[in-house]
């Protein structure tokens, strides 16, 4: 008898939805593109450079699913970011349009099976718990006829002028031990601190931003803030990990204040295939705890309304949407 998931279907089933993630991944990586860099500003994108949203609770969509969301109103030229389940649309009035075709995204928790705890109790060990993904499907608010004007109306984007000030003082706020100089970015784990050459060294302002956020998600992993595994060396599937969790979180954090995520690692391409290759749960995990490190640094972003602010961001910006 095959092996049930806590929902009562087989275990093959939670597999298969990985390797349907990560298959898809992978095709874009081995294509030459990066999931969580998209053509922001082009005809390909009528949607506006934002992290994906639930429509009726006003949540941000976390690790994956962001993924998955920007490659399909990429993919289907969507002119919202903002989501909603089929019930969802109906609670607000609206309806989800006849023949359309919704979006899979994911919910991940963990679950610790009987046999599990009852081996924990007879050995007075902990219960390992097992992580699993449930499916659902979310429909484009541009899909729905009848809701309310307010949710299809298209988000602002944070005026230029007030970006670079923002990105300032979120790493002021940090506390990450920030030095300007030098000839290369990089993020020195043992004396725990982050150093980027000056502005001028880089052929426009933003990339400075972005190499600085990209560095400072590698900080945030410190164990005094979230804890991440940095002891990956150069060339190792940790170190490559650890890259391709700096990547998607500084590329979050860029579309969240307004800033075109780019690829700062390109010649990463390939081991990163090599670790989804290897382990299928590899980019859940590395989307996960890239939106954690996001989040941990836009809650030292300025609130709307002080000097400098582009957007309003709180802890709980880049939970996972219901």
């Amino acid at each position: 008898m095959s092996k049930r998931d806590p929902r009562g279907r087989p275990s093959a089933d939670r597999t298969s939805l990985y390797d349907e993630i990560t298959g898809k991944i992978l095709a874009e990586l081995e294509a030459g593109r990066l999931p969580w860099v998209q053509p922001w500003g082009t005809t390909a994108a009528k949607a506006p450079l934002a992290m994906p949203t639930n429509a009726a609770t006003g949540r941000g969509y976390s690790g994956v699913n962001v993924l998955i969301l920007w490659g399909a109103v990429i993919s289907h030229g969507f002119p919202s970011q903002g989501w909603l389940t089929f019930r969802q649309a109906l609670s607000l009035g609206g309806n989800v349009r006849k023949g359309e075709r919704g979006t899979t995204v994911v919910y991940a928790d963990r679950f610790v099976p009987d046999d599990e705890r009852r081996r924990a109790r007879e050995t007075g060990d902990e219960a390992q718990a097992i992580p699993f993904l449930k499916r659902f499907t979310v429909f484009n608010v541009a899909q729905c006829d009848g809701l309310p004007e307010d949710l299809v109306a298209a988000v602002p984007t944070p005026e230029p002028g007030l970006i670079e000030p923002t990105v300032d003082a979120l790493i002021r706020a940090s506390g990450i031990d920030f030095r300007i100089g030098g000839d290369r970015a990089y993020y020195a784990p043992g004396p725990d601190y982050v150093t980027v050459p000056p502005p001028q060294a880089f052929f426009e302002p933003i990339n400075w931003h972005r190499t600085a956020l990209h560095e400072c998600a590698h900080a945030s992993g410190a164990a005094h803030r979230l804890g991440r595994d940095l002891t990956g060396s150069f060339g190792s599937k940790k170190y490559a990990f650890e890259e391709l969790v700096a990547e998607i979180a500084s590329a979050f954090c860029c579309a969240a204040l307004g800033i075109a995520p780019t690829v700062r690692h390109a010649d990463y391409i390939g081991s990163w295939a090599e670790v989804l290759r290897e382990d299928n749960r590899a980019i859940v995990r590395a989307a996960s705890q890239a939106s954690k490190a996001a989040d941990w640094l836009l809650a030292f972003a300025p609130q709307t309304g002080e000097p400098g602010q582009a957007i309003a961001t709180t802890p709980e910006a880049a939970r996972q949407a219901a």
